[in-house]
């Protein structure tokens, strides 16, 4: 019987390590803090600036939906907005115990660990 990566065996180990790794994910992430800064251009406030090409798109596409201009003016407008969004972001650990911190990581890493010894066969199982 195949089990986990094609391998025989090792369903059990592949799945008790996602259980950790999504575990020890989880722990980590809700120990996370996430802040947003101001968009600034030359001093001045620059997100309904970034808005313009989006808008101009969506009004080109209302007027004609197979508009490659008003397509790629979407495109880049949203794009524009995630960067400007992801650049201006502050990520913060909030202080935990090392205790936590420890579990935390070695949950992610025992269970990537677990994760990598179920896809390869065992040598009992080669046998």
């Amino acid at each position: 019987m195949r089990g986990a990566g094609g391998t025989p065996g090792g369903a059990g180990m592949f799945l008790s390590g996602l259980v950790m790794l999504a575990v020890g994910c989880y722990l980590l992430l809700t120990h996370v803090t996430v802040a947003s800064g101001v968009w600034q251009l030359f001093g001045m406030s620059a997100f309904g600036l970034s808005l313009l090409p989006l808008l101009v798109g969506i009004g080109m596409l209302f007027f004609n939906g197979r508009s490659t201009g008003g397509w790629l003016l979407t495109l880049v407008g949203a794009a524009i907005i995630l960067a400007g969004i992801l650049t201006n972001m502050n990520i913060y650990f909030r202080p935990t115990s090392l205790f936590d911190t420890l579990v935390m990581l070695v949950l992610m890493a025992g269970g990537l660990g677990f994760i990598v010894r179920s896809l390869k066969a065992s040598a009992v199982e080669q046998r």
